[in-house]
């Protein structure tokens, strides 16, 4: 399950999410999206989930969640059918 996850703070790294992440299963990678032109985090990131249910657990008790003093956004990343049709 690929998880799209959003208002993070600048200054998380991607190793505070696999941890965070891993409470509810095993994680395949995560990746912090970064601002080329200043080499620094959007604040938003990418994490795989390879179990279906252990993604779904943890969208679920990490949405709306406090980490650093901001409430982060969890949601699956669902694709359109035609996306790849191009």
């Amino acid at each position: 399950m690929n998880i799209y996850v959003s208002n993070l703070t600048t200054n998380i790294i991607e190793g505070d999410l696999k941890k965070l992440f891993s409470a509810y299963g095993q994680v395949g990678f995560v990746v912090i999206i970064r601002d080329r032109a200043h080499d620094r985090s959007t604040g938003s990131a990418f994490v795989e989930m390879p179990i279906q249910r252990q993604g779904e657990q943890a969208i679920l008790a990490l949405h709306n969640m406090e980490v650093d003093g901001q409430l982060i956004n969890v949601r699956e990343i669902e694709y359109k059918a035609d996306e790849f049709n191009n």
